[in-house]
């Protein structure tokens, strides 16, 4: 049974310590065309690079793009690629607590892509070596800092060697003081772990510990058996496109995943613990956060290499998970920002969509395809009537909205009551205006306001034969279709 959403916690309330491997994500970007006279490998002209944070840093900036107040304790070198971590994570807000070692190579991926493809990745690193009470001291020190409100640990335990054997000591510590631990594994020893909060190995880990688990109750029987050898209050195991499944003492909790496009699984867990983390420092039940963390790696997943989430793009998936993609105005403004904030392209068209034929569905999926979001703009049912007259609409808003919505095209639909949408257009301000027609672009309505801010507008053309005024004629008996 689908289960929904309808509000986000405050995140702002979440005091989240986040610990473990910390590394930067390199990424070089270009077309490829031919194949090296060198070697048979393609060759990428790079046009663009990027960096960002990874590992336990990526949990971080997750954490905080969501709202809530977060601290990173990990370690880099004392080089340029530390220096850019730093940076980086300074200006998503995250409060580090690093430390620095002179000795130590920051860890560094770089990743070669090309036509949304992954084709290389080198990995720059080389054994941390700590004392072994230095990250321990670093987290205590943070736990007496930061008492009020008792944060939440999340251990992001990537096996590079932060953690090491002081993860006991760790939990240990935590515990002694009340504080919850959701730990990410990578060591197939799950002993290490005990007596953590929670646990959230993806499939292949917990079953490298348990044994193949062909179906969902075996799944559920050795996952209780696990959870209460190592005294967690819980096991979530992440199942892929599978969804993931929540073991309590109490109940088993098996969500489906999202039926979303994915386009890219580098980073997921990190946003999936980073959202539980977050979720529960606010105040939320374990079982209300499971749900926030699998919609929020819906998101995650539609985006390409190492991601996060912010707090409006998850309110956009809870709405459209809960009310099947409807929003207000409001919303609209607010979701169309925070996906342009995230780099996608945001698309507009608008209509009265009255009776939906095949000339409207292949209009939308046009527009979806000119960016990454589609908003559909939908005029009322006064307006309706007044543009197109006696008997108008045939199908009253609410059921015109939830049909457009349930197009795979389609991400939101909002309404307006005036007779064009120029002002809506003027607030959502979409990178591209669509709309389908004969006319030159600037005569659509909202065109000036978009070419000014320096978007564009294209004109689709229509489905030859298709159009909601010829099928109420044809019903009534006024014509013939052509």
């Amino acid at each position: 049974m689908k289960s929904t959403i309808t509000s986000l916690p405050d995140f702002s309330r979440a005091n989240v310590l986040v610990v473990g491997d910390v590394m930067l994500d390199r990424y070089w970007t270009g077309p490829t065309a031919r194949v090296s006279p060198e070697a048979p490998v393609p060759v990428v002209r790079v046009e663009s690079t990027e960096i960002r944070p990874g590992g336990a840093a990526n949990v971080a900036l997750n954490v905080s793009a969501l709202g809530g107040h977060c601290t990173l304790v990990g370690a880099v070198g004392d080089d340029e690629a530390g220096l850019e971590l730093e940076q980086a994570l300074e200006k998503g807000g995250v409060e580090l607590a690093l430390l620095s070692v002179p000795e130590l190579m920051t860890i560094t991926k770089l990743r070669v892509t090309s036509r949304h493809q992954q084709l290389l990745r080198l990995d720059f690193e080389a054994p941390i070596s700590l004392g072994s009470q230095e990250i321990v001291e670093a987290v205590r020190s943070e736990l007496e800092r930061r008492t009020t409100p008792t944060p939440q640990v999340i251990l992001s335990d990537y096996g590079k060697g932060t953690l090491g054997s002081d993860t006991g000591a760790l939990i240990e510590l935590c515990k002694s003081r009340g504080v919850g631990v959701l730990v990410d594994p990578k060591h197939r020893d799950f002993t290490i772990y005990a007596g953590a909060t929670l646990l959230t190995p993806n499939l292949g880990e917990f079953e490298a510990v348990v044994g193949p688990c062909p179906s969902l109750g075996v799944l559920e029987e050795r996952a209780e058996r696990l959870r209460a050898e190592l005294a967690l209050e819980g096991l979530l195991v992440t199942r892929g496109d599978e969804g993931m499944s929540l073991i309590t003492a109490e109940s088993a909790l098996h969500l489906p995943a999202h039926a979303i496009e994915v386009y890219d699984v580098t980073g997921a867990g990190d946003t999936v613990i980073a959202t539980l983390g977050a979720a529960l420092a606010s105040g939320e039940p374990i079982d209300k956060a499971t749900r926030l963390a699998n919609l929020a790696a819906s998101v995650a997943v539609r985006k390409l290499g190492t991601a996060t989430v912010s707090d409006l793009e998850l309110q956009g998936a809870a709405g459209r998970d809960a009310r099947g993609g409807l929003v207000s105005q409001s919303d609209a403004v607010a979701l169309a920002g925070a996906a342009k904030a995230a780099g996608q392209t945001v698309v507009m068209t608008n209509g009265c969509f009255d009776l939906l034929h095949a000339g409207h569905v292949e209009g939308l999926r046009q527009a979806a395809a000119l960016g990454d979001r589609l908003i559909v703009a939908v005029n009322d049912d006064a307006s309706v009537h007044r543009l197109k007259g006696v008997g108008r609409p045939i199908m009253v808003l609410e059921d015109r909205m939830q049909v457009l919505a349930a197009l795979e095209a389609v991400d939101w639909v909002v309404s307006f009551s005036e007779d064009d949408p120029s002002a809506l257009i003027a607030a959502i301000e979409p990178d591209v205006l669509a709309k389908g027609g004969d006319y030159a672009a600037e005569q659509i309505a909202g065109a000036d306001h978009v070419l000014a801010a320096g978007g564009r507008v294209e004109v689709l053309p229509f489905v030859p034969g298709r159009s909601t005024t010829q099928m109420v004629r044809l019903i009534r008996g006024e014509g013939e279709a052509e």
